[in-house]
Order: structure tokens, then sequence, then C-alpha cells
């Protein structure tokens, strides 16, 4: 266990606690989520510069870094859903697009070719921790500030769904052919 992945275990410990606050009513709450939810979105930047810098990147900080990424997202769009923040059917979109992309990057590595996180994807996880910050906060705490998390929420779509489209598009016909040659 070195660094880089002991801080991509902890943005998953983290998410029980995120869950926990994002669901519970106590005064300040909001501000407490948001603090553990920017805890756990620098871990995610941290890791894997702290792994490409000192050379510590390890086959299970590749596995488990995307995997804490969409629990941590997830988590908090399904707990924003519960408080009335997201509306369900964009929570599914989103999550959606998470796991068809998890499941064809499976595909791609159960046939050797391995699919990199793409830019479209990365200004996704940007847009999603950006909204998902104003939407922790809440209307009641922004007041008109709010709007930027409802935007926000159309922004991160189209950004799920574009990239989502891009890696299909980039990846499935060479996946598809060697499919067929099977």
């Amino acid at each position: 266990m070195n660094a880089p992945n002991f801080l991509t275990s902890l943005r998953i410990a983290l998410i029980p606690f995120l869950t926990i606050v994002l669901m519970s009513s106590f005064n300040g709450h909001e501000y407490v989520a948001l603090g553990i939810f920017l805890l756990a979105s620098f871990t995610d930047t941290v890791d894997g510069f702290w792994a490409r810098r000192t050379n510590k990147i390890t086959a299970l900080g590749q596995l488990l870094d995307p995997i804490a990424d969409k629990l941590l997202m997830t988590s908090a769009f399904i707990c924003l859903v519960g408080s009335g923040h997201v509306p369900p059917w964009m929570a599914v979109i989103i999550i959606g697009r998470e796991i068809a992309v998890t499941g064809f990057r499976a595909v791609a590595a159960s046939r050797g070719v391995v699919i990199p996180a793409s830019w479209p994807g990365k200004i996704k996880m940007a847009l999603e921790t950006i909204t998902i910050s104003f939407l922790i906060l809440g209307r009641e705490i922004l007041g008109g500030w709010f709007v930027v998390g409802r935007v926000g929420l159309w922004l991160v779509m189209a950004a799920a769904v574009y990239s989502a489209g891009e890696y299909f598009w980039k990846y499935g016909p060479a996946l598809l052919k060697e499919r067929s040659g099977d």
C-alpha cells in the first residue's frame, strides 16, 4: 500500500460518511457534507498525480481509482435525488453512463485493449465535482446561485453522453471487428 493507493482508499472510506451526512438534517450538515465531498474529490486529484510523479503506479491503483471515482459521484447523485436536488431521470442517465462505460472498458481490457481517460471524460468529472458541490449546499444556502447547480446538471448530462459516445465511437469498431474474428 503506497501513498497514492492510500489516498484512493481514503476516498472510498469517506463515501459512507458523505452519504450519512447528506441524508442527515442537523444544522449545518450541508457544510460538513461539502467538506467531506471536497476532501474526497481532492484525493482524486492528488492520487494520480502523485503516483505518476513518484513512479508509484500500481495495478491496484489503476483498478481502485476509477471505482472510487464512480462510487463517490454515484453516491452523491443518489443522495441528492433523495434530497430532491436532482431529478431521478437525470441521475439515471448520468449513473447509467458510468455503468456502460465501465462495462465497455472491462470488455476492452479482457481483449487487451486499454482505454485511457479522455479529455471529455475528465471535463465531465470536473463538471460533476462543481455541480455536486453547488447542489450539496442547496437553494437554502445559495439562494439565486443555486441555478449554477441546476445548469451544471444539464452540462454534466451533456458531457456524460458526449464522452460515452466518444469512447464507443473511438474504440467500439475495433472491439466489434476483433469480436467478429473470434
